[in-house]
């Protein structure tokens, strides 16, 4: 899959329940109630960088397919993931504290995330 672009978050669903599930402050989870972020994604082979673009800050994440990487989520919190891909192509990250499936469907990206019986699902359309 091409992932490739600036990917703009049209869609949200359970955001508020999934950042509970995963302990986010208070305030990370107010802050991204109200803004949908943009995403930009540079795919070279088998390296990715994914740049999250928000009023208030920007955090970029690189990774490998297959390697661990460390990860600081919006409130500064370190977690190690690894990210693989599956047949179909789709980007699939495991933390301890949840499991993020990223795959394009039609015209759209859709991230879902799962953290113990909460699904966050994130839909975002290509600018």
């Amino acid at each position: 899959m091409d992932f490739n672009g600036t990917w703009k978050v049209y869609s949200e669903e359970n955001l508020e329940e999934f950042l509970k599930a995963v302990d986010a402050p208070e305030m990370v989870v107010k802050m991204r109630k109200e803004v949908k972020p943009l995403m930009v994604i540079e795919q070279t082979g088998q390296d990715f960088t994914f740049t999250m673009k928000m009023p208030m800050c920007t955090k970029v994440h690189s990774f490998s397919i297959g390697k661990e990487t460390e990860m600081t989520t919006l409130d500064g919190r370190k977690m190690k993931c690894t990210v693989s891909e599956d047949p179909s192509g789709r980007l699939i990250a495991e933390t301890d504290k949840f499991t993020s499936v990223r795959e394009i469907q039609g015209e759209e990206m859709v991230e879902t995330l799962t953290a113990g019986s909460v699904t966050f699902i994130g839909r975002s359309k290509r600018v």
